[in-house]
C-alpha cells in the first residue's frame, strides 16, 4: 500500500514535537565530556591524571625464566591529524630477542588533557593490521590507559616483515574548542623460551626450537601461528589509511592476492569498525519512519548489520559484528573510568578459508572481498590472510568438495504512528562448505558449518520521546577435520558467541537550549568454545562479560554540562587451567569496587600443558615434551 504525505496539521503537530526536544532518532550519539567547571561527576577537575581501565582477560603469562625485552617502536602527538597519513617508524625483529617467541605483547599507552572527542585508531605493520582500538575521551584534569594485546598469532610477520614499517592512524582535530591532544606510544614485548623447553622443538613456521622436529599432523597445526600473513587491506596506506572504508551495502572492498602453491589452511581474520552514521547501527530507524515524519538524520536503513566475506565472488562466511560503544557513545560518563566491551581492543573475527583452497592455490591472483549487508557510511574493515604452508612439499592438491551459496532469511515487521513506531527484523543464515586438501601431511577434508540468528528492536514511544532498543545475536561454527580416505574425524573446534542489548533512553526538555538524556544499559559477551585433536587434546574455554550501566545527562549541543552515571562489569573466563573473574562498580567517575578472584588448578595447568605436548605451540605457549611436563 502507497504511504501518504502527513496533512498539514500531522506536520505542525510533528513540528511542534520537534521543537519541544530532539527526535530520538538521532540518538543514541556521540558526545564530548566534561569541560572545567562542569559539575557532572564525582571530583572533576580536582583530581591527577587518572588511569582508565579495560577488565578483560590479561594477556598470557610467558613460561618461567623465558628470556625477554621491549622494543619501543612509536611514539607520537596525534592534534591536527583528520586526513593526514599515518604515524610510521621503522620495525625490525629484536637482535636481543631472536625468534622463535613463546609469547608477543603489543603495547597501546595514550595520555591526554583538555576536551576531545573519543576517535578511532589502528596500528598495522606493512598494511596488516595488528590492533583496533577507540580513544577515552578526557577529563579536564587528564587521562591515561594502556591497551596490551597478544599479537603471538603474527610472529611469521614479527619475525620477518616485508618492509618493516609499523603505523598507526588516529585521526584528531584540534581548535579552540576541542584542544585535547593524545600522545600514544606504541611498543612491542618478547619472550623467548627458556633453556629448559629449548630441546622441546616445533616446526619452523611455528617458532621451532628443534632443527629436526617430527613432522606434525594436520589437526595440531590448528593450534600454531601460521606461515605467511598477507594483508587484505589499501595497498598504500596514505591520507585514507590501510583500511577499507565502505559507504553502503553495494559497496564491496577487495584486494587481489596470490596464494603459495604449499598453502594447507588458510584462515581470514577480520578488524570491522562502524562509524558515522552506522556507528550505532543496532538502534537505526527504518527510511520509512525517518521519511514520514520528515526528519533529516542520515541514521537509518533499519538495525541489522551483517560482514560479509567473499572469495572470488563466492560467498566465504559471514558475521554480525559485535556492538561495540565507544567512550563518547550515548552517555560518556557511562565509561569514566572504565570502557564499555572491546572499545579498547575491539573484536576481530576468523572466517576458515580452507575448504576454498581449491580455488586459491593455483599460482593466480585471486579476489578477497568485504562487504556489510544494510550497511551505510561509514565502516572501516580490513583483514589479515593466514596461511599454513607444507614444509615438506612445493605444491599441495585441493578441491571444493561441497558448496552451496546460504541464502539470508530476513523478516522486517514495521508500524508507525507519527513519532511513534515499532520495528522488529529477525534475520538467519546457515552455511556449510568442505573441501579437501592433500599436502605432506596426509589427505583431510575440512567442513565448515555455521549458523547465524538474530533478532532486532528498536521502538519509539510516547510521541518519539523515549527509546528502546533490544538486541540478541547469536552465531554457531563447527570446523571439523576429517580424514579423506577413510572419513574418520581426527579434529574438532566448536565455537558458541552470543551477545544480547538493551538500551532504553528518555529525552526531555531542559531549557534555555539543553535536553535532558536518561539512559539505562546493559550488554553482554558470551563465548564457548570446544576443541579436540585425535589422541592430542581435548580443551573447553567460557566466556561471559557483562556491563550494566544507568545514568542521567544535561546536554548543550553535544557538550555533557551535567550529569550522574553509575556502570558495573563481571568478567568471567575459565578453561581448563583455571578461572579469573573480576568485579568492578563506578559512579561519576570514581572506582567504588574493584575485585579480582583467581584460582589455578594444577593438574588443569599439567593437563593443558600435557595437551600440547610433542613439541608443539598450543595456544600461543611453547609447551614441553611430556617427559618434562612429568618432571616439573
Amino acid at each position: 500500500m502507497p504511504l501518504r504525505a502527513p496533512s498539514i496539521r500531522r506536520r505542525l503537530l510533528l513540528h511542534l514535537l520537534l521543537l519541544l526536544v530532539p527526535a530520538l532518532a538521532d540518538f543514541p550519539d556521540r558526545y564530548s565530556s566534561p569541560r572545567p567547571g562542569a559539575s557532572a561527576g564525582a571530583g572533576l577537575g580536582n583530581a591527577p591524571a587518572q588511569e582508565y581501565l579495560d577488565p578483560t582477560y590479561p594477556t598470557p603469562r610467558p613460561p618461567p625464566s623465558a628470556p625477554s625485552c621491549v622494543v619501543p617502536v612509536l611514539s607520537y602527538s596525534f592534534a591536527n591529524t583528520y586526513g593526514a597519513p599515518p604515524a610510521t617508524a621503522a620495525y625490525a625483529p629484536p637482535a636481543g630477542c631472536p625468534a622463535p617467541w613463546s609469547l608477543v605483547v603489543l603495547s597501546f599507552s595514550a595520555a591526554i588533557t583538555g576536551d576531545q572527542y573519543d576517535r578511532v585508531a589502528a596500528v598495522w605493520l606493512d598494511g596488516a593490521e595488528l590492533l583496533r582500538t577507540t580513544t577515552a575521551e578526557p577529563t579536564p584534569d587528564g587521562i591515561r590507559w594502556t591497551v596490551r594485546k597478544d599479537v603471538t598469532r603474527h610472529s611469521a610477520l614479527l619475525r620477518d616483515p616485508p618492509g618493516g614499517v609499523l603505523s598507526v592512524m588516529l585521526e584528531n582535530l584540534v581548535n579552540d574548542q576541542y584542544t585535547g591532544v593524545y600522545n600514544v606510544s606504541v611498543s612491542l614485548e618478547f619472550h623467548g623460551v627458556p633453556a629448559y623447553l629449548a630441546d622441546a622443538g616445533s616446526s619452523s613456521s611455528a617458532g621451532a626450537v628443534d632443527s629436526n622436529p617430527p613432522t606434525p599432523t594436520l589437526p595440531e597445526s590448528y593450534f600454531q601461528p601460521a606461515d605467511l600473513i598477507l594483508p587484505i587491506s589499501e595497498a598504500t596506506g596514505n591520507s585514507i589509511g590501510f583500511w577499507f572504508r565502505i559507504q553502503n551495502s553495494s559497496d564491496s572492498r577487495s584486494k587481489l592476492v596470490s596464494v603459495p602453491s604449499s598453502t594447507y589452511r588458510a584462515v581470514l581474520e577480520v578488524f570491522v569498525s562502524p562509524h558515522s552514521n552506522d556507528e550505532f547501527w543496532y538502534s537505526n530507524p527504518p527510511d520509512i519512519y525517518i521519511r514520514e515524519n520528515n526528519l533529516t538524520t542520515g541514521r537509518g536503513n533499519a538495525a541489522y548489520r551483517e560482514v560479509v566475506v567473499s572469495v572470488d565472488h563466492h560467498f566465504a562466511g559471514s558475521f554480525v559484528p559485535f556492538p561495540v560503544i565507544y567512550t563518547g557513545g550515548i552517555n560518556p560518563l557511562f565509561w569514566q573510568p572504565m570502557a564499555a566491551l572491546g572499545a579498547f581492543n575491539l573484536p576481530t573475527y576468523d572466517v576458515e578459508l580452507t575448504p576454498f583452497l581449491g580455488l586459491l592455490v593455483d599460482g593466480k591472483a585471486h579476489e578477497i572481498a568485504l562487504s556489510v549487508v544494510d550497511g551505510i557510511a561509514e565502516w572501516l574493515v580490513d583483514a589479515n590472510l593466514h596461511l599454513w604452508l607444507d614444509p615438506a612439499s612445493s605444491s599441495v592438491s585441493a578441491a571444493l568438495d561441497r558448496y552451496r551459496t546460504p541464502r539470508l532469511s530476513i523478516t522486517r515487521r514495521y508500524s508507525t504512528r507519527l513519532l511513534d513506531g515499532s520495528f522488529k527484523i529477525r534475520a538467519k543464515r546457515k552455511s556449510r562448505f568442505s573441501g579437501w586438501v592433500k599436502s605432506s601431511f596426509g589427505n583431510f577434508t575440512t567442513e565448515v558449518e555455521t549458523e547465524l540468528k538474530a533478532t532486532s528492536v528498536v521502538e519509539f514511544t510516547h510521541q518519539g520521546r523515549n527509546k528502546t532498543v533490544r538486541l540478541q545475536a547469536e552465531q554457531e561454527t563447527e570446523i571439523t577435520v576429517r580424514s579423506s580416505e577413510t572419513g574418520k574425524e581426527v579434529g574438532k573446534v566448536e565455537t558458541e558467541a552470543k551477545f544480547p542489548l538493551w538500551l532504553e533512553m528518555v529525552t526531555e526538555d531542559g531549557g534555555n537550549g539543553t535536553y535532558v538524556m536518561r539512559a539505562n544499559l546493559t550488554h553482554s559477551l558470551s563465548v564457548e568454545t570446544g576443541a579436540e585433536a585425535e589422541g592430542l587434546f581435548e580443551r573447553e574455554a567460557r566466556l561471559a562479560d557483562e556491563q550494566a550501566a544507568a545514568g542521567w545527562m544535561l546536554v548543550r549541543d553535544h557538550a555533557v554540562v551535567n550529569g550522574s552515571a553509575a556502570t558495573t562489569q563481571a568478567y568471567r573466563y575459565s578453561d581448563g587451567a583455571g578461572r579469573v573473574e573480576r568485579a568492578i562498580d563506578t559512579l561519576d567517575g570514581a572506582v567504588l569496587s574493584d575485585n579480582v578472584t583467581e584460582s589455578y588448578s594444577a593438574l588443569g595447568v599439567a593437563a593443558s600443558t600435557a595437551a600440547c605436548c610433542r613439541g608443539r605451540r598450543c595456544h600461543g605457549i611453547v609447551a614441553a615434551k611430556c617427559s618434562d611436563v612429568a618432571a616439573m
